[in-house]
């Protein structure tokens, strides 16, 4: 990363403020969370964030603020916010006119469209998808996906900022679900089908896939993970077809580990 880099994360959820506490390695960072129980959660989660790498990585450097005008000194803003297309794309006006003309702007979508946020941003030239993986200081990827009006100068930074944050960025197209995504959540929602058509239990396929498979969690497992309201959107982007369990867990509430039941039962 250039040392002349001040880097702002907007969101308080595990994507920003897992990013936010790499980004701590590398000096002060800002963090920007919509509300005062925003802000308390995501303080507390970048110092667990933080407590648990091996890296030179501090708390004390991130600073957690509720106003947009706190990001005006930033060169480089992550949007990390919920999926969802009119939220972001507002949210990245607002960022936009709040900080410097030269100030890179980027989202860590996993579905949208990079060309829609840029343009809705109206800095298409200054803009970039930064796919990140969750948790954030385990996992090595990144996806970059630039829309067409992207500079030089704009790849070139995002490519340092990857590296200072310790990743490995690959360049993808900008299309539903970029790489990973797009292959994965088929693969995801078929064994939630295999498990509507056979009876069996998530631990039994999670279980075959961990061992036969070598992965190092199950389908089933990994959507409770990210979320089944956020997977079914990504599917919904990629034109997966959403099992019916989906859409009743959703519909009462099971949302996965952060609901505490999904495809599991995390109550105990």
């Amino acid at each position: 990363m250039r040392v002349d880099e001040r880097v702002a994360v907007v969101g308080s959820g595990a994507i920003a403020c897992g990013l936010a506490a790499t980004a701590s390695a590398n000096g002060q960072v800002v963090l920007w969370a919509r509300s005062d129980s925003s802000a308390e959660r995501a303080r507390k989660t970048v110092e667990k964030v933080c407590s648990k790498m091996e890296a030179d990585v501090d708390a004390g450097r991130v600073t957690v603020a509720t106003d947009l005008d706190a990001l005006a000194d930033a060169t480089i803003v992550v949007e990390a916010v919920v999926e969802d297309l009119a939220t972001k794309s507002s949210l990245l006006q607002d960022v936009a006119a709040r900080v410097g003309d030269s100030a890179l702007l980027a989202t860590t979508t996993s579905s949208l469209s990079v060309a829609e946020l840029a343009q809705a941003s109206g800095r298409p030239d200054r803009f970039v998808g930064l796919h990140v993986f969750n948790p954030v200081a385990k996992m090595k990827l990144v996806e970059l996906a630039f829309p067409d009006a992207a500079t030089e100068e704009t790849r070139e930074r995002a490519r340092a900022l990857c590296l200072a944050l310790g990743k490995e960025a690959v360049e993808v197209p900008d299309i539903a679900g970029f790489v990973v995504n797009r292959l994965l959540f088929p693969y995801l929602f078929s064994a939630v089908t295999l498990m509507e058509e056979t009876g069996l239990e998530p631990k039994a396929i999670d279980t075959c896939m961990a061992l036969g498979a070598g992965h190092p969690m199950g389908p089933l497992a990994l959507i409770d993970y990210v979320g089944l309201d956020v997977s079914k959107a990504i599917a919904q982007s990629t034109g997966t077809p959403i099992p019916a369990t989906i859409d009743q867990l959703i519909s009462e509430g099971a949302l996965g580990k952060k609901s505490g039941r999904g495809l599991y039962d995390y109550s105990d």
